[in-house]
């Protein structure tokens, strides 16, 4: 990988394009909403963000493969399964995981119980119901961000600010907030409370992931792996509550 034939702005463009993808999304969908009459338009958009990931999951992996063949690269280099390394590999994401993988999804449930007397609240208007084939679609949401989200932010976006930031860390940094921060978009629902959940639920995970996918470039494949299987856990949300 060379991160200096990179266009300049090419990933500052990335960095925000999911977020403005989403937002996106949840525009159209409320114009049709509106078309059909309906009086709560972007409150009732928002129920069906699920098919806004997969957009921007869509989108951002074809900007991918492109973005890394004008650099002369591949898109699934960055996804290559070593076996010289595997065991050093998985010894680094057994180790970490076990502690950090927790830590960072205690937020979600530590947040919206400082921010509303029912921590399930934000959950249920999360998730609100969806029709079943609609539900049977969105399995493509945890398919397709499994090979968008980790490799947009970690895998183009990180080492190329690295190269032009001349920092490294900053560069983590950045990427790892816009990460968690694009949540605050999926959907969009203009209440603070909310939107406060949404932004710092994800974050410490964004950080940790970030941390290792900046020490230890080789564990994307096994991130982007695990990423997908929570966010089918997520998906199984709807089928629980």
């Amino acid at each position: 990988m060379n991160p200096s034939q990179s266009s300049p702005t090419a990933p500052w463009i990335m960095l925000i394009s999911r977020s403005v993808l989403f937002i996106f999304a949840q525009v159209l969908f409320a114009l049709i909403f509106v078309l059909m009459g309906n009086t709560s338009a972007w409150y009732e958009a928002a129920r069906w963000w699920p098919f806004f990931a997969i957009l921007a999951n869509l989108v951002c992996i074809y900007l991918l493969v492109r973005l890394f063949r004008a650099e002369g690269l591949r898109f699934l280099a960055i996804l290559r399964f070593s076996r010289k390394t595997f065991k050093t590999d998985l010894l680094w994401l057994l180790g970490t995981s076990i502690l950090g993988l927790p830590a960072a999804a205690l937020p979600m449930n530590m947040l919206a119980a400082a921010l509303y007397r029912d921590p399930m609240e934000p959950i249920t208007v999360m998730f609100r119901p969806l029709p079943a084939w609609a539900l049977a679609l969105s399995i493509l949401f945890p398919l397709t961000i499994a090979f968008a989200e980790l490799p947009t932010y970690f895998g183009y976006v990180m080492p190329r600010l690295a190269t032009q930031l001349k920092n490294g860390w900053l560069a983590w940094l950045v990427a790892a907030f816009f990460l968690g921060a694009q949540h605050v978009f999926l959907p969009l629902i203009l209440d603070p409370r909310f939107m406060l959940w949404r932004l710092g639920m994800y974050m410490p995970f964004a950080l940790f992931v970030g941390l290792l996918l900046k020490l230890r470039p080789q564990l994307m494949l096994y991130f982007v792996i695990i990423h997908g299987l929570i966010d089918m856990l997520a998906l199984a949300t709807y089928w629980m509550i």
